[in-house]
């Protein structure tokens, strides 16, 4: 059970959902204080895309590190796991792996997680910028998009996740 919550849902959602938080938040300000003081316009007349300076390597960024911060997640919750089925349940971490592995089926598991990791990704750094780049010229405008980017990437996530285990479902992954 701690080894298909990990792989499945758990360690690819926690990641997320902090990364929702903290790396859409830091999109939507920073681009968003670029557009309050119309460095963004600045660099359309010099003939720099904005999207592809700004928005374009955040979303490489973000795409490639969340499924790294999401292995890490699962290798964290499984010690996680371990300790507290040696201290608790007094079973060894042998045992412990001999029951992970025994399924056969962790790898499949793993791989759904690090599946949706890339696609929460694209999301999050989507929102997070879409925000940043619809910031007026006021700092009211910048504290609402701020706000805005986490609650519709947290809300994204959740709602991506569900549609995750309606295909996983139907195609009996």
């Amino acid at each position: 059970l701690i080894g298909v919550a990990m792989f499945r849902e758990f360690a690819v959602v926690i990641a997320s959902v902090l990364l929702a938080g903290r790396s859409s938040s830091a999109f939507a300000a920073e681009i968003g204080s670029m557009r309050m003081n119309q460095e963004v316009d600045a660099m359309q007349v010099m003939g720099v895309n904005p999207f592809q300076a700004l928005v374009v390597p955040r979303v490489a960024a973000l795409v490639l590190m969340l499924p790294l911060l999401t292995f890490m997640g699962m290798i964290g919750g499984l010690v996680g796991g371990l300790v507290v089925c040696w201290s608790s349940l007094s079973l060894g971490p042998s045992f412990f792996f001999q029951r992970l592995v025994e399924d056969g089926s962790m790898a499949q598991h793993m791989m759904v997680g690090l599946v949706k990791a890339p696609v929460f990704a694209l999301v999050i750094a989507a929102i997070g910028c879409r925000q940043g780049m619809s910031v007026a010229g006021d700092v009211e405008s910048l504290g609402r998009r701020v706000t805005a980017a986490v609650v519709q990437a947290i809300f994204a996530i959740i709602l991506l996740d569900a549609v995750f285990a309606l295909i996983f479902l139907e195609l009996n992954i």
